[in-house]
């Protein structure tokens, strides 16, 4: 069975968490499929949607880290739980923060890889401990 845990892992450390040596719209056109989809219980977006929304993230939360806590492999699905901080500064979710104020919480996913990619990933996290850390 091959290893998709570093793969997964690069996911976290070049495009969740803010650095300067990534160029995170080229990161995640490679690795994720074509035709990848992140999943929640409000809705599915697709490969150009997160790139943007991860783009937007980084700018707002210029300390953004995602800390994988676990990796986790079974076939082709990799779950990895992560603690995720930073300290935003503008309109968050609706809050408006100024950068004084940092937040720590969890996420859970489950990743499917297919072909060396990352095809779908369900996803949980704390966004409701986030807000209430920065008010």
């Amino acid at each position: 069975m091959e290893d998709l845990k570093k793969l997964v892992k690069q996911f976290y450390t070049e495009c969740l968490t803010v650095n300067t040596h990534t160029d995170v719209a080229k990161v995640m056109g490679n690795l994720l499929a074509d035709d990848f989809q992140s999943i929640n219980a409000k809705e599915t977006k697709g490969k150009p949607a997160l790139i943007g929304q991860i783009q937007f993230f980084w700018k707002l939360v210029p300390d953004l880290k995602w800390e994988p806590q676990d990796i986790l492999q079974d076939g082709n699905k990799v779950v990895v739980r992560s603690t995720f901080s930073g300290t935003p500064n503008g309109d968050f979710m609706g809050l408006p923060t100024s950068g004084s104020k940092s937040f720590k919480a969890m996420s859970i996913d489950i990743h499917t890889v297919e072909n060396g990619k990352i095809k779908t990933v369900y996803h949980l996290e704390e966004w409701l401990t986030v807000m209430a850390q920065l008010k």
